[in-house]
């Protein structure tokens, strides 16, 4: 049998077997969603039958048909502050606002000192100390020096976002092959081009794994300064029902800002894979 039979024989068997895969991934991929479904019928099921049945008492933990209700009349009436959708427009500008400040100080400061060991080591010191502070308490500082305002709640999403960003782009650009930078040195390129073109792609991969969870901070510190202290916000709407003892409007919020950020979670998925299209596709394998 000549090369040439043999490579003709061999590719319907890779043909099969690459279907079989992608078989399997989609068969995966319905049984985790199956199950995902499965898991919230019955935790809300067995929730609401606890509430109902007296095991949990529904002034502490509400229950599941108290919350639906609480969001149908926020989506019809509107809540006490003005139209819901107004409510999570304030703070998904400041959430949004404080990501995309945080994003671009951590990326330039995190790619500017990984390479520059100099400033690193300088700086490094401050950087640990600054991390260490438990950075919600800076709230309160940030509303008596911007006020009430969005200008608060941003500066608090930015402080949250900023270390998580600047990290990974940091350990993003230690870890860049240095076989790569070396041959582009080699080749020609200034400390900027190596910077652009091969440091860079390198630690992208980290740092778009950053903003899956630096989103999630943003909306966390927008929330916390608004219920430090807003006259507007889903924050403030959970200060009110706290203060009010509404259980049922705190899940309710909770509930809210749970979509907000599937929402974002999808769309940095969708923009990261746009952006690391070069990652070969991933299959589950047989017997997993």
């Amino acid at each position: 049998m000549n090369t040439a039979t043999a490579t003709s024989l061999a590719q319907p068997e890779i043909g099969i077997e690459e279907s079989k895969a992608i078989a399997r991934a989609v068969n995966h991929r319905r049984l985790v969603l199956f199950l995902r479904i499965a898991v919230a019928v019955v935790t809300l099921a067995g929730w609401e039958a606890a509430v109902r049945y007296g095991l949990i008492d529904p002034f502490f933990f509400s229950q599941p048909s108290a919350i639906y209700t609480q969001l149908e009349t926020w989506l019809t009436e509107g809540t006490a502050q003005g139209p819901l959708w107004k409510e999570l427009l304030v703070t998904m500008e400041e959430t949004v606002l404080g990501f995309l400040i945080g994003s671009a100080l951590g990326i330039f400061c995190g790619i500017a000192l990984g390479r520059n060991k100099l400033a690193a080591d300088v700086f490094s010191i401050y950087i640990k100390v600054a991390n260490a502070i438990p950075r919600v308490v800076l709230g309160s500082i940030f509303i008596i020096m911007f006020g009430l305002g969005m200008g608060s709640k941003i500066a608090l999403a930015v402080v949250m976002v900023f270390f998580v960003v600047f990290g990974n782009a940091f350990q993003g650009v230690r870890e860049a092959d240095r076989n790569l930078i070396a041959n582009a040195y080699i080749l020609g390129a200034s400390k900027r081009q190596v910077t652009f073109s091969v440091v860079f792609p390198s630690a992208l991969t980290w740092i778009l794994a950053s903003l899956h969870v630096s989103f999630g901070f943003a909306l966390v510190g927008a929330v916390v300064g608004e219920f430090l202290g807003a006259r507007h916000g889903i924050g403030l709407l959970i200060a009110t029902a706290q203060g009010t003892f509404n259980a049922a409007g705190v899940f309710a919020a909770m509930i809210v800002l749970a979509v907000v950020a599937l929402a974002a979670e999808y769309l940095l998925t969708a923009i990261e894979n746009r952006l690391l299209i070069w990652r070969p596709a991933q299959f589950v394998e047989q017997g997993t």
